[in-house]
């Protein structure tokens, strides 16, 4: 799976897929523990091989406030610490048990530095994660909690069904009632 994401932005040869591939270390992640936690330095990111995370921070009022998803075939760090180095502002949580390729922080830099293929990559990388939240801010501001619930659904079908109604729910901005009216209402 790891082999076709890199494959699909044509940039790398086989021989540097291979050589990079080899850099990952597998880590299993058990339902409810985290990739990364608000507090800490992000050091590394993550191919989700495996299972479903979710991203939230605590509001000031102490509300777990879930705001993003992340499935299979995705990449997964904690973005601003990352690049930053500064601490991290989220949590990231697997809602399954989950399997991800890591790789530390260290070697992506020392990548980037050498190859210039791994520069146009982070860079595209980088571009797809402000599209992500243009379109989650543009969603928040635009769409009703139904249409963003549809989306949810159409692009995640076989996934949804493992989140569990409390974080839709937050993902969504809405209650729980409101919540199971809108999945009465819509079904694929």
């Amino acid at each position: 799976m790891i082999k076709d994401y890199f494959q699909s932005f044509n940039l790398f040869s086989e021989d540097e897929i291979k050589e990079f591939l080899q850099l990952f270390e597998l880590r299993k992640v058990s339902k409810n523990d985290y990739f990364i936690q608000e507090g800490e330095r992000c050091k590394e990111v993550g191919f989700i091989q495996s299972g479903i995370f979710r991203s939230f921070y605590m509001s000031d009022d102490g509300k777990d406030m879930t705001y993003c998803f992340r499935f299979p075939n995705h990449m997964i760090a904690a973005y601003s610490s990352f690049i930053s180095g500064g601490l991290s502002k989220e949590n990231m949580q697997a809602i399954t048990d989950a399997e991800v390729l890591v790789l530390k922080k260290e070697t992506v830099d020392e990548w980037v530095q050498d190859h210039v293929n791994w520069t146009r990559f982070v860079k595209i990388i980088a571009e797809q994660e402000y599209l992500e939240l243009e379109t989650r801010f543009f969603q928040l501001q635009r769409d009703s909690a139904a249409q963003r619930y549809s989306t949810l659904l159409s692009n995640h079908p076989d996934y949804i069904q493992n989140i569990p109604l409390q974080y839709l729910a937050s993902y969504l901005g809405i209650t729980q009632r409101h919540l199971s009216r809108i999945r009465k209402e819509i079904t694929f």
